[in-house]
């Protein structure tokens, strides 16, 4: 048995109340026994408990639950060159990140039970943070024959999703939320129109046209959205639209939530903080799917997160090698690493007055944990001591050869960053310490 640990001299964020507050977290057995507030006498407390419990000083550093990181990519099994669960694991604990959720999208993809008990031991014996795996919606991500969603939930699986391979047979694509409905399954759908999405390497306007980069109308994501909802509202699934990234999308998001819809939406770290223009020169490193939007598009997903619409913030690991990222702008791999740079990146939203601290952890933890059904992303008595202790002041300049993930492909190689993770706890272990 460990000793209790306390966390004390903290700012404590809590997602559920949308408060910052001085305060103290004592921990034993992996939960939270006690939220305490800074003045209480701990000696007194502890001589009449009979415990001595090992003492952490957070030096007024914030203390928030550990993020939960729905879409990660994790290339094993296939592709261990790009990231494996050790490296990816790594990578996680040093960002914040206490669970991870990973997507389907290997080779060969995660599409029967075997290959997810594969994945599942790999994670249990090299990641030091809780690993939840996505399964494929259809086999092989191919979109013409469904998955055997019982025997994959049974397996462990805690959604499914063929990721960026958008389903084109809405009859498919309707027999499996059916389905998944009568399993009470989480469906995740990336809502592109695929035909006008093929192909497509920016968002169509002038920049792209300036650029010759072929492009995509952003009506595409709402073409895609509104598909995917009229099959929500015929089946009755629980659905999540992985990333919403354009203005013209928001709408009938909320009008499905409206409606009362069990619809929920996510938004990479990419789309809340990048835009078209950074891409400039044709800077592989910021080609992600869907491709970066207009700056307008870019402030109307962040007001989208302020006020709820937009659920949940993700990182989207996408490990790519050198080789896949060094090619011209149409032929390099899209996506870009970002367990280790999601909670520093985040922070220019909170020092640019865009989005608080409690708004953050409500779309980085508690939301995602709510959307999964996890007692975690809450600051608690009783809730797994799964957490994040930082420094949302200290600066830093993020060299991409210094991350723990085994791909470098970050837009933000030489970012001027202020926010540094200190310790991270999964189950009241720490797995990170600065």
């Amino acid at each position: 048995m460990t000793a209790p640990i306390l966390i004390h001299n903290a700012r404590l964020i809590d997602p559920e109340a949308g408060e910052i507050s001085p305060g103290a977290l004592l921990i034993d057995a992996g939960k939270i026994t006690e939220v305490l507030t800074q003045d209480v006498d701990f000696e007194e407390m502890f001589r009449a408990r009979n415990i001595a419990p090992e003492r952490i000083d957070a030096g007024n550093a914030f203390l928030a639950p550990g993020i939960v990181d729905i879409g990660v990519k994790v290339c094993e099994p296939g592709e261990r060159h790009k990231e494996s669960y050790g490296s990816a694991g790594q990578a996680a604990a040093a960002g914040g990140v206490t669970t991870m959720v990973t997507r389907p999208d290997t080779s060969p993809c995660i599409d029967a039970p075997e290959t997810l008990e594969f994945i599942r031991r790999r994670a249990i014996e090299e990641t030091p943070v809780n690993v939840l795996p996505m399964a494929a919606l259809t086999k092989g991500r191919q979109g013409r024959e469904m998955t055997e969603f019982g025997f994959l939930l049974d397996a462990g699986a805690v959604a499914f999703t063929d990721c960026n391979n958008v389903v084109s047979n809405t009859k498919v694509l309707s027999r499996a939320m059916t389905y998944a409905r009568s399993l009470d399954a989480l469906i995740v759908g990336h809502p592109q129109d695929p035909g006008l999405s093929q192909g497509a390497a920016a968002t169509s306007g002038k920049f792209a046209s300036l650029r010759g980069l072929p492009s995509v109308s952003p009506m595409a994501e709402r073409m895609g959205l509104d598909r995917d909802i009229a099959l929500v509202e015929m089946t009755g699934v629980r659905y999540h639209a992985d990333k919403i990234t354009t203005a013209r999308a928001l709408p009938a998001l909320e009008r499905a939530k409206k409606n009362g819809f069990d619809v929920t939406a996510g938004i990479s770290i990419h789309h809340l903080t990048l835009n078209e223009m950074d891409v400039a020169d044709y800077r592989t490193f910021f080609k992600v799917t869907p491709p970066l939007r207009s700056e307008e598009d870019r402030q109307a997903v962040v007001e989208a997160v302020r006020s709820g619409l937009i659920d949940i913030i993700g990182s989207y690991h996408s490990p790519q090698d050198e080789e896949s990222k060094r090619l011209p702008f149409e032929e390099a791999a899209s996506g870009a690493v970002g367990l280790e740079t999601m909670l520093p990146v985040l922070l220019r939203l909170y020092h640019g007055g865009e989005l608080d601290l409690p708004t953050l952890f409500r779309a980085l933890s508690l939301n995602p944990a709510k959307r999964l059904g996890l007692d975690c992303g809450r600051i608690a008595k009783g809730a797994p001591a799964d957490l994040v202790l930082f420094d949302a002041d200290k600066p830093i300049v993020l060299d991409r050869f210094k991350l723990r993930s085994k791909s470098k492909n970050t837009p933000f190689d030489g970012a001027r960053l202020q926010g540094r993770v200190l310790g991270t706890w999964v189950g009241g272990k720490r797995v990170f310490q600065a």
